[in-house]
């Protein structure tokens, strides 16, 4: 069955560094899109960033366009999204995603905490 695992979350500083993992088994990884969300306490998830199966074309939200990349390697099975200049505003749980055949998959999520 499709599993997504997320990890490398955590509490940081503002204007600190993240990168956040997700490790897929269960399909053919190198041959779907993948994404991450985020869903902050109160609010709609998001979509944050997502990548193109080989990884040739990723979009972003504005938000965090310029700070925030995508990638993936699909020897490993894993998309990166690793996060800079992070800021409070940041804060949320991170989810990875995918979709097969018309169904979304989503991983357990991950907390991201910006703060002094």
């Amino acid at each position: 069955q499709v599993q997504l695992v997320e990890s490398g979350g955590g509490l940081v500083q503002p204007g600190g560094s993240l990168r956040l993992s997700c490790a897929a088994s269960g399909f053919t990884f190198s041959i779907y899109a993948m994404s991450w969300y985020r869903q902050a306490p109160g609010k709609e998830r998001e979509l944050v960033a997502s990548i193109s199966s080989d990884g040739g074309i990723t979009n972003f939200l504005d938000s965090v366009k310029g700070q925030f990349t995508i990638s993936r390697d699909n020897a490993k099975n894993t998309v990166y999204l690793q996060m800079n200049s992070l800021k409070p505003e940041d804060t949320a749980v991170y989810f990875c995603s995918t979709k097969i055949w018309r169904r979304t998959y989503w991983g357990q999520g991950t907390q991201v905490t910006v703060s002094s």
